[in-house]
This record gives C-alpha cells, sequence and structure tokens, in this order.
C-alpha cells in the first residue's frame, strides 16, 4: 500500500524540528497496511492533573495519519491535508510511553480515512481517533 522507500527513518528524520520531535513522537515501525509510533508521557504531554493530555493523544494520532496518507499518494503529483478529525479517550495514562497504530478504512482518489488506536504499554486502549485526508494535486 505504501509507496517504495516509506521506513521509520525517513518518516523521523522528516519530523526534526517540528512539532513531532518536540512531543517526543517517534515512528516505530512501517506495515504493510499499518504505521506505528510511540510517544512519551511525561512534561511535554501532560495536562496539569499529570494525566496524558487529550491534545496530545490528538496530536500524534493527527501526525500518523497524515503521514500514513501521505506515503500512500504519489509524492510528486499529490499531497495530503486533514478535513476533520475526532477522538475519544477512554482511557488515563499517567507515566510511560503510548503507542498508535493507523489503518486505512478508505483510500479513495480524492479522500482517505483512516482509524488511529493509542495504547498504553499494557495494550489497553487509551484513544480511538478517526482522520479524514482530502488528496490535492499538487500545481
Amino acid at each position: 500500500m505504501f509507496q517504495s522507500g516509506v521506513n521509520t527513518a525517513m518518516a523521523n528524520q522528516m519530523s526534526q524540528n517540528t512539532m513531532v520531535e518536540h512531543l517526543g513522537i517517534e515512528f516505530i515501525e512501517v506495515g504493510e497496511d499499518y504505521m506505528k509510533a510511540k510517544m512519551p508521557v511525561d512534561h511535554r504531554t501532560k495536562q496539569p492533573m499529570g494525566l496524558l493530555h487529550g491534545g496530545a493523544s490528538v496530536a500524534l494520532a493527527e501526525t500518523l495519519g497524515s503521514f500514513a496518507a501521505h506515503c500512500v499518494v504519489d509524492q510528486k503529483t499529490q499531497y495530503c491535508v486533514g478535513l476533520e478529525i475526532n477522538a475519544n479517550h477512554v482511557k488515563a495514562v499517567k507515566d510511560g510511553w503510548v503507542y498508535a497504530i493507523a489503518k486505512a478504512l478508505h483510500i479513495g482518489k480524492n479522500t482517505h480515512i483512516w482509524e488511529i488506536k493509542v495504547t498504553n504499554e499494557e495494550g489497553a486502549l487509551v484513544c480511538i481517533s478517526r482522520i479524514t485526508m482530502a488528496v490535492m494535486t499538487k500545481k
């Protein structure tokens, strides 16, 4: 599904000097039909009550879904932008790492829909998100 040459090193390099790097998000796996990343639960990603900030979970989901969509299209002639993202936060996390896996639900000519599941270190669901991407033509 992904364009040839897609790997974690490329994804992590593209993330340098961005919010992705600031939040400590790291791409860790690219499979045949999924992409996986992790993010620390630390001072950068916690809210004042000491729990993982919901916005950080959404940033992780959008990062992963957007990059996955980018890696499916013909990057010479197309690019993707987010149209809508939603998230349900189902479990609190106080420390450690969270892991996210993005899988495509729909890969169309003009839109993609990606589902991103965020889990804690024990594999329990923390957040479920869905992002809709618009496929744009470069001019």
